[in-house]
């Protein structure tokens, strides 16, 4: 299969570059960090295969999708940093994706629906799952959007109404969680999944499995003799990462890097 790899991302395209370096029946024909080269390629020359990027500067992986000759679509791989909430739409559609960060393991369970689709799916069927992707996609955008500003939380015997934008860290404490604002605490009765799902308007980054982050707060970035990060937040706060969750971390701030 002749394939195209499409992200703004250098070390993305070099780590895709090598996956399918060592697949036999994968020729990579073309390589691009801009999206708008990468359409004027394909428009060319459509491969079988493409690995798409989401989040690109110029234009994202779905614009460029929406532009392509519907026609010969090629297969799409989406290489996609997108949250679980995002990953939901792609659950209800025949496209496939590839999380950042990914291993050959995760390449290769990806290739094997790849190939199972190239020679039994039709350009319909393709056409199909992707306008399936897209509408999820967006359904899901709204509901980010509608996400509640406001929660009410208890400090020290008061309820209080906190601002989720103004949330730093929070922590899951049994049947609690401790939401950190600066230097003061509120607390309220739910689980650490329940916050997550209540600040999804927030760019939340789960560093362990009892703490969440809120990266719009974080002012430093450390790391342990073991590897782990310690992040310093705006309010004064420390949280240290789990090596369960180092990885995924590490990914995270890897591309916020310039």
């Amino acid at each position: 299969m002749d394939v195209m790899i499409v992200d703004d991302e250098p070390a993305a395209r070099r780590i895709l570059r090598g996956c399918c370096a060592a697949e036999p029946d994968l020729d990579v024909v073309g390589e691009y960090a801009d999206a708008q080269d990468a359409l004027a390629a394909i428009r060319r020359r459509v491969p079988h295969l493409l690995f798409l990027d989401i989040q690109m500067n110029t234009m994202s992986g779905m614009q460029l999708a929406r532009s392509l000759d519907p026609g010969v679509l090629p297969l799409i791989v989406f290489v996609t940093a997108y949250d679980r909430y995002a990953l939901e739409a792609f659950d209800v559609s025949a496209v496939d994706y590839l999380l950042k960060p990914f291993d050959e393991e995760r390449f290769r369970a990806m290739l094997t629906r790849v190939r199972y689709r190239y020679g039994a799916e039709s350009v319909v069927d393709r056409q199909a799952a992707l306008e399936t992707l897209i509408t999820q996609l967006e359904r899901t955008a709204r509901s980010a959007a509608e996400a509640r500003p406001r929660l009410l939380a208890d400090a020290g015997g008061c309820m209080q109404m906190v601002d989720v934008a103004q949330i730093e860290v929070v922590e899951a404490d049994r049947n609690y969680v401790t939401l950190r604002v600066g230097k003061d605490a509120f607390h309220a009765r739910s689980t650490l999944q329940q916050a997550e799902d209540a600040m999804r308007s927030q760019p939340m980054l789960r560093v362990s499995r009892s703490c969440l982050v809120n990266v719009n707060h974080v002012r430093e970035v450390n790391r342990t003799p073991r590897g782990d990060f310690i992040l310093v937040l705006a309010g004064g706060a420390t949280v240290t990462s789990s090596e369960g969750y180092r990885d995924k971390v590490r990914a995270h701030f890897e591309r916020l890097k310039i």
